[in-house]
Formats: structure tokens, sequence, C-alpha cells
């Protein structure tokens, strides 16, 4: 029989999660974990972040250009920051439910 989604989910190692998802960032904890909806939903936030940036620095003068990086690269590391607390939390949460 095999394993079901909270036994994987317990059976990961935490601190593994939450290294993937800050050092590469985008969600690569998520599909260690396995946990497929999570990994898209942070792709898909990532991807609208960049999007946005793109669309939004488009007429954008040179000053501003250092200051919209800086915005961004701080978005992405906010969300790399939350991907990895949620998925320690998750680990947390599977195992006191096991």
């Amino acid at each position: 029989m095999p394993p079901t989604r909270e036994q994987i989910l317990a059976a990961s190692a935490g601190w593994v999660a939450v290294v993937l998802n800050i050092v590469p960032g985008l969600g690569a904890g998520y599909l260690y974990q396995r946990r497929w909806r999570a990994y898209w939903i942070t792709s898909a936030l990532a991807t609208a972040w960049f999007v946005a940036g793109a669309l939004l620095g488009q007429r954008a003068d040179a000053a501003a250009e250092a200051q919209n990086q800086l915005l961004g690269l701080i978005g992405l590391l906010v969300l790399a920051g939350v991907t990895a607390a949620e998925a320690g939390q998750a680990v947390k949460r599977a195992r006191q439910g096991l």
C-alpha cells in the first residue's frame, strides 16, 4: 500500500523544505515535499510578480530602474520567506496529526 500524502509530508525533513524554499526559492521545497498545489501557486505568484515588474518598468527612467529592481528582489525574498515558513509549519502539523 503506497504511503498517504500526510505520511510523505511527515517523513520529510522540515529543514530541507525550508532551505529549498529559501535558497533556490520559488517553491523548490514544495517539490521535495511533493506538494504540487502549493508549488504551482508559488510559481504563479512569482510569475505574476515578474510580469508586473516588467510591465510597470517599461516606462521607467534610469533612476527608477534600480529602485524597481530592488523592489522586485524584495518581493521575491518575501515570497521565499513566506513559503519557507509555511513548508516548515506543514511538516510540523503533519507530524502532530500522525
